[in-house]
């Protein structure tokens, strides 16, 4: 997950935790919230008169995030299961 310093992450806490209590849990309705605020947050961090380099920066930093959950969550996710249910080649 990101790597900040410890001292730099209480600041967004209590934030983050509101934040994600008025979320939906509405597996139906969550994914375009969480759309409306990561692309509402990057506007507001980046401005709305963006350049080609804030936007390689962007899709970096997504990219980044998506591969970060992946290696910390789903991968191990996945290995479990495997373990639980076998693997897809043991036929």
């Amino acid at each position: 997950m990101p790597y900040i310093a410890k001292e730099d992450r209480p600041q967004y806490q209590d934030l983050l935790t509101e934040l994600s209590k008025i979320v939906p849990q509405d597996r139906t309705k969550r994914c375009g919230h969480m759309n409306y605020i990561v692309s509402l947050l990057l506007e507001k961090v980046y401005g709305k008169t963006m350049r080609y380099c804030d936007y390689n920066e962007i899709c970096g930093l997504l990219s980044c995030i998506k591969d970060e959950i992946y290696r910390r969550k789903t991968g191990p996710y996945e290995d479990e299961a495997i373990k639980k249910n076998g693997d897809l080649l043991e036929l």
